[in-house]
């Protein structure tokens, strides 16, 4: 089992940037593909950015590609969210996940995440 914590988030003008961080607990991080994703206020969770256990794989949705990166340090037990170019619609609480499927590479649905961390919420102002 893991628990995950998030940080990072807070309030940001419209084109500036933000770095999410998430700290895993255990020893087996690298044995998790790790996911974003975010939840606006009456809004569905939405997927952000997935990477997979070794960084070499990443996959984003179409409306941060470009603009996120998802990166981790498996010896630090952490994966990060930098956010660039941070637009009002980005506005949302952000959430990490770990996916300890084996057969998992990058996963994009978020019921196929066992764990979650509490979140953490970023606000974008225009």
């Amino acid at each position: 089992q893991v628990q995950l914590v998030e940080s990072g988030g807070g309030l940001v003008q419209a084109g500036g940037s933000l770095r999410l961080s998430c700290a895993a607990s255990g020893r087996t991080f690298s044995s998790y593909v790790m996911g974003w994703f975010r939840q606006a206020p009456g809004k569905e969770r939405e997927f952000v950015a997935t990477i997979s256990r070794s960084g070499g794989n990443t996959y984003y949705a179409d409306s941060v590609k470009g603009r996120f990166t998802i990166s981790r340090d498996n010896a630090k037990n952490t994966v990060y969210l930098q956010m660039n170019s941070l637009k009002p619609e980005d506005t949302a609480v952000y959430y990490c996940a770990a996916d300890e499927r084996p057969s998992s590479i990058a996963t994009t649905r978020a019921y196929r995440y066992d764990y979650w961390g509490q979140g953490t919420q970023v606000t974008v102002s225009s």
